[in-house]
């Protein structure tokens, strides 16, 4: 596993680069000094030091009892399970707290990067009252399956054109040929979400509930479920 991936991943759970670094270099080393892990990573000692006393705050590293002082790594799974239902909490919080907002835009927004549209995706389908019309290439969908099977269980229509039979049941599943790595999201005919799924940091879609952009991409889905009818069509009489 490319430890860049780790430490990006780790990143991800509030830690700066620098701690990363050093909670990586304790969890694959077990107990060392502040001295040992500067010379392990190459950090400063009084940036080692520092780092540490971040990381045993946030409950990442503990503090060894003894004659000098040593680091150990908190168990991966126990340092992410606390965090999470920290955030978990924070989250109950802030729904519970935050002003309300004015005026909900409908304009063009630009969600960019693999994770944060998918994120966009997922609330999309969360927050979905009736009707999903969802074309994408089967391997994305697959992504996301348990949102799409959760769909079904709230008894929503839901409209999938795809390369790919996706075995869901009450689905309303047109199939065509190989996709291209792009998406095209409709929810509730309110909400419009369109552009590239190559699974990289510079894809970028377009979120939108102007009346008019909803309206176009309506009619081209339906369109292109039309062609897939009448390619079908053409199959079977062959």
């Amino acid at each position: 596993m490319d430890e860049l991936y780790i430490l990006e991943k780790l990143m991800g759970f509030g830690m700066t680069r620098q701690e990363s670094l050093i909670y990586l270099c304790l969890y694959k080393n077990g107990e060392q000094t502040g001295y040992e892990v500067a010379k392990q990573t190459g950090i400063s000692r009084s940036n080692v030091y520092g780092g540490l006393s971040g990381l045993t705050k946030a409950g990442a590293v503990y503090l060894m009892e003894g004659s000098s002082k040593k680091y150990i790594a908190v168990p991966v799974d126990e340092f992410c399970s606390g965090k999470i239902r920290e955030m978990v909490k924070d989250r109950e919080f802030l729904i519970e707290n935050m002003p309300m907002v004015a005026k909900a835009s409908d304009g063009y927004i630009t969600i960019t990067g693999a994770a944060n549209i998918r994120n966009k995706v997922i609330a999309m389908l969360e927050k979905a009252k009736c009707r999903i019309y969802l074309s994408a290439p089967g391997i994305y969908l697959e992504s996301i399956r348990k949102e799409l099977e959760n769909v079904v269980r709230r008894r929503m229509k839901l409209v999938l054109i795809t390369d790919k039979e996706m075995g869901i049941e009450h689905v309303f599943l047109h199939l065509t040929d190989k996709k291209e790595m792009q998406i095209r999201l409709i929810v509730d005919s309110l909400y419009v979400l369109t552009g590239d799924l190559a699974g990289e940091k510079t894809d970028t879609c377009l979120f939108s509930g102007q009346r008019n952009f909803v309206n176009v991409f309506k009619e081209a889905l339906r369109n292109e479920i039309k062609l897939i009818e009448i390619a079908k069509g053409e199959d079977e009489n062959e």
